[in-house]
């Protein structure tokens, strides 16, 4: 299986502080030693909005970069611990207050506001990989997320049962990496990369606690909790781990931060340097590093994972301003790319997106079969493969939809085919749609696709659910429901009172419609 991508959680928490320290313009906003008003300033109170706000100083400091050279009189703001950048502000944050005080009540609106529409507990959606369930949340109280996993499915097999009853059966969570112990170490935490090996037993992370954003790579066991000790690998931006969990690739960058390089280590091994697998020298290109989504290659060019010693095998034939993804099912490379379809092969095309393929024994460019091709309604934006579908990723005549195809496709590639040709199913979206983007779809086995759409939010009316209304007599009075405890009937009972005092049964037949819904995403 393919290493693990757990994303880290974008949408940052509100904490349930006093809105004004939110507003403060320190670095670091609910422990800042800059939050409290300074004796030798004025206090809060006697500040007015007419007053001018602070004016930091200037101190000429020069700097040259790419054969050029500036000024920049602010640059003594980098040290955050000098004095004078302190005292500084402590001032801004007290104008920013006095400038803001008759908003007071506005804020708490807003604070309040904010937080009741903010859920309980912030968790990413536990996503099924193997017989894991990974998910993300942010603890009560906390500004980091928590990486956790949950064992979702049952193992056949005394030696299963006992590992489960010793982990304390099924649905016990399982921390691998919490953000806020390293925060509390730290002072500070940034997690680029995490990456779980294809036999979940190591998480490969890299870290930042500095904030020069340089990551080191860490190495941790899952099975005992702790990190693995040849480590202090650092400038490190992405990782692959080979199938055999034990050999993990990893990129470093240059002094500019630009990823140049491609390494090996593998787990267990006396060597004390890592193995150098690629490096790139021109300086407009960088490197980056995944696998396939069924695991069976790491690409940088095409590494197999299966045998990474083995070496590096060109695909694609490298172009300027030509991209190319790439993607393995079944003995083929599935590469969506806007190649130029010309003669002329080292010119990129207008731009447009299709998909072609090659076999993995027959690894070049000009071999390969044009799958589906770019068409005046029909712009292809993005693929994802699983074991049995293609999902391709679509903008037709202005609209985003996704559509799947059975895989192995066997489609006569020597002629140019349609989307048609390939018998797709389109995703039923709705018709307000705004945007619709792929979700976290790790696991090549799965049958369940996860997507992300935006709408508007209408409001809806009793006439938009296409109502059928009761006949009732022209001079009621009242009606109330009656007796009506068949789940399964199709007569609805009411009594119903009229002028001359007489009450009488009324059914009704209904007719009950059946909407077809789409289920976005579900929880195991």
């Amino acid at each position: 299986m393919a290493a693990l991508a757990i994303l880290s959680i974008t949408r940052k928490s509100i904490k349930r502080t006093h809105l004004s320290s939110i507003l403060r313009l320190s670095p670091t906003i609910s422990s800042s030693p800059f939050s409290s008003p300074s004796k030798n300033h004025q206090p809060f109170s006697t500040l007015s909005k007419t007053q001018s706000p602070p004016v930091p100083k200037k101190v000429p400091f020069t700097v040259s970069a790419h054969g050029m050279t500036w000024q920049d009189p602010y640059h003594w703001m980098s040290n955050i611990n000098d004095p004078d950048f302190i005292d500084y502000i402590k001032q801004e944050n007290l104008y920013a207050e006095a400038f803001m005080d008759d908003t007071q009540k506005v804020q708490q609106t807003l604070y309040s506001e904010m937080i009741s529409k903010m859920p309980f507990k912030i968790s990413t959606p536990p996503e099924r990989w193997g017989p894991w369930s990974y998910y993300q949340y942010i603890p009560d109280g906390k500004e980091y997320p928590v990486l956790c996993r949950k064992l979702a499915a049952k193992r056949k097999g005394w030696v299963h049962a006992i590992v489960n009853y010793v982990r304390g059966g099924f649905g016990r969570e399982e921390v691998l990496l919490d953000w806020n112990e390293i925060a509390e170490r730290y002072g500070y935490v940034h997690v680029g990369t995490c990456r779980v090996s294809p036999d979940h037993n190591y998480l490969a992370y890299t870290v930042d606690t500095t904030g020069g954003e340089q990551f080191t790579l860490q190495i941790k066991d899952l099975r005992s909790g702790c990190a693995l000790p040849k480590l202090g690998v650092g400038r490190v931006v992405s990782l692959a781990w080979a199938q055999d969990s034990c050999t993990l690739f990893y990129t470093m960058s240059d002094e500019n931060q630009r990823p140049y390089r491609v390494l090996c280590t593998k787990l267990g091994s006396d060597s004390v340097a890592d193995v150098p697998i690629y490096t790139e020298n021109d300086s407009s290109f960088h490197v980056d590093i995944t696998s396939t989504k069924d695991g069976k290659f790491i690409t940088v060019y095409v590494i197999k994972a299966t045998n990474p010693q083995q070496g590096l095998q060109r695909v694609c034939k490298r172009v300027s301003g030509v991209q190319c993804f790439l993607e393995h099912h079944n003995g083929f490379f599935y590469i969506l790319t806007n190649a130029s379809l010309s003669e002329d092969k080292d010119l990129p095309d207008s731009g447009n997106f299709y998909l072609a393929r090659c076999r993995v024994d027959d690894m070049q460019a000009t071999n390969l079969q044009n799958v589906l091709m770019p068409s005046k309604d029909i712009i292809v934006q993005d693929m994802d493969i699983f074991n049995e579908h293609l999902v391709l990723s679509l903008n037709k005549k202005g609209s985003p939809v996704i559509c799947s195809i059975k895989m192995p496709i066997d489609a006569n590639c020597e002629n140019q085919v349609t989307i048609e040709d390939l018998n797709p199913w389109f995703f039923p979206l709705p018709s307000n749609l705004c945007s619709i983007v792929p979700g976290s779809n790790h696991d090549f086995m799965t049958s369940v696709f996860r997507a992300v759409i935006s709408s508007p939010v209408n409001q809806v009316t009793i006439e938009d659910l296409n109502p059928w209304f009761f006949p009732l007599p022209s001079n009621l009075c009242s009606i109330v429901p009656g007796s009506n405890h068949d789940f399964m009937t199709s007569v609805f009972r009411a009594v119903i009172s009229s002028p001359v005092e007489t009450a009488a049964i009324f059914t009704a037949k209904f007719t009950t419609i059946a909407e077809s819904t789409m289920i976005l995403d579900s929880y195991d």
